[in-house]
């Protein structure tokens, strides 16, 4: 019997049942289109974060409190005190490590903001210029605070449109007097609407000098991270190097093990998201293969009930001359053929399913979420959909065709 032959009688014996046909590859289906979903989610993720680091620059590193976490328990780390003014000051001193171009603490709050009779809590971030320079956000109202007001501690601060928009609406914001934590601060300056830029949503944030966040805000004498731009990407790994030596001396440290910092270099901060994502992603994946399982067992159940209902149907193939191999392979490929539409049916409707949700993430939290077509899981899809054919069909084919014609045929 030919392969053609044996596809014919596959596609017959399927299609006299449709509905049960398509009831039987519904685990499947749900687990190709999951897969596909979150494969495809997982990337677009990916591809959203790297270019959120890409919105830094190439020749940006940021060094945070804390030894690198290499687990749950070194998270605690990431809130220690140890980056602090003389660390800033030995950075910025020409010569202790060339390269270095510009340095910027961080100091990081979020507190209530009122003006007037209005009132909205926003993120306040201790800063410089140099963090609008490197997110390229530019006061349109307005300037942005000066080194003076930096040496002065100015009560000044610089809004993002979403914060200007809660305050003061239609409003002139700019030389008006706001309170961020009772604290007054004079409006300088108002940021255009740019949505998500770097990891920030500088719409709903507040600028103003670290110094005064400091003072008047933190009370504290110690920094959230320090923003290191450098003159070229080709010396960054060797700034990082000499920066770190620099920083042990500065804390008293010589076993780099014992380190109370960690810098992050571009390349660091790629490799880490690609890791990140692509664990969460097999986990997940992983997860949603549990029904491709369930299905395949469903698929060997649906298959041994049709072996007994075709009993008879098998007793005349083998009396006209169907041989024990033509009986397994017509009964393997029906397996086959349905899981193959399943998995058929679970890409399409995968990739429908991801874009929509590229779509909706992109307008819940206002980022350009990319649609990923996950082309290597659509064909691992395929072949996984196939091989669960394989697998769970063998059986029920295996006693398709070592029914005995005689007893097929007597069988009602």
């Amino acid at each position: 019997m030919t392969a053609i032959d044996l596809f014919r009688i596959a596609v017959r014996a399927l299609s006299a049942n449709v509905s049960r046909s398509l009831l039987t590859i519904l685990g499947i289906v749900i687990g190709i289109t999951s897969i596909m979903l979150i494969v495809s989610v997982g990337q677009g993720a990916e591809a959203l974060i790297l270019g959120q680091l890409e919105g830094f620059g190439s020749r940006t590193m940021f060094i945070e409190p804390g030894r690198e976490p290499s687990g749950p328990s070194d998270l605690v780390e990431l809130f220690t005190d140890s980056l602090k003014e003389k660390d800033v000051k030995a950075l910025s001193m020409p010569g202790n490590v060339p390269g270095i171009t510009d340095v910027s603490p961080e100091v990081i709050g979020n507190y209530t903001v009122n003006w007037r009779n209005e009132s909205t809590r926003a993120s306040t971030i201790g800063t410089t210029k140099l963090f609008a320079e490197i997110l390229e956000v530019f006061p349109e109202e307005g300037m942005f605070f000066t080194d003076e007001d930096l040496r002065q501690r100015a009560l000044v601060a610089v809004l993002g449109a979403e914060v200007r928009s809660k305050l003061f609406g239609e409003s002139e914001a700019v030389g008006q007097i706001i309170k961020i934590k009772n604290v007054n601060f004079k409006v300088v300056g108002v940021i255009p609407r740019l949505g998500s830029t770097g990891f920030f949503n500088v719409d709903d944030f507040i600028m103003v000098p670290y110094t005064a966040a400091q003072q008047y805000l933190t009370g504290t004498d110690f920094f959230q991270a320090i923003v290191i731009r450098v003159e070229s990407e080709d010396v960054i790994d060797r700034v990082a190097l000499d920066i770190a030596a620099l920083l042990r001396a500065n804390h008293g440290i010589s076993d780099p093990d014992k380190d109370d910092f960690h810098i992050t270099t571009p390349a660091d901060a790629a490799e880490r998201v690609s890791i990140v994502t692509g664990v969460l992603t097999a986990l997940l994946t992983a997860v949603a293969a549990i029904s491709l399982v369930v299905g395949g067992i469903g698929i060997m159940n649906i298959m041994l009930v049709s072996v007994t209902e075709r009993t008879r149907e098998i007793g005349i193939r083998k009396a006209v001359g169907a041989t024990n191999r033509d009986i397994l392979s017509q009964f393997l490929l029906e397996a086959v053929l349905l899981t193959a539409t399943g998995g058929v049916v679970g890409i399409l409707l995968g990739v429908i399913l991801g874009y929509a949700a590229s779509f909706a993430l992109s307008a819940a939290l206002g980022a350009s979420w990319k649609f990923v077509f996950p082309f290597q899981a659509m064909v691992i899809g395929l072949l996984v959909s196939t091989g669960v054919g394989i697998v769970f069909g063998l059986y029920p084919a295996r006693r398709a065709a070592r029914l005995d014609p005689v007893e097929a045929l007597r069988y009602e």
